[in-house]
């Protein structure tokens, strides 16, 4: 029996903050991680490189990113869409 979140891959909705690299874009990825103890919200945010193969994404533009095969040291995701 196949599970059904085997294949399942994650998306991320971040902002590009450069667009410098060919077929490259940086996106930052903000979330709000709850403490444990004291209940508090706090911002966190990650950076990833992600694909973009025809060069259309641009800096400032919200975008969602998923989880793909490894295509080079540090990149592992790629532009899917627009917000």
């Amino acid at each position: 029996m196949e599970d059904k979140n085997k294949n399942k891959k994650r998306t991320l909705k971040g902002v590009v903050v450069s667009d410098k690299m060919d077929k490259t874009r940086v996106v930052l990825v903000s979330r709000l991680i709850k403490h444990p103890k004291y209940k508090k919200y706090h911002k966190s945010s990650k950076k990833f490189k992600a694909h973009d193969e025809s060069n259309q994404y641009h800096t400032g533009e919200k975008v969602f990113i998923e989880e793909t095969r490894p295509m080079s040291k540090d990149k592992r995701w790629q532009i899917v869409a627009k917000q």
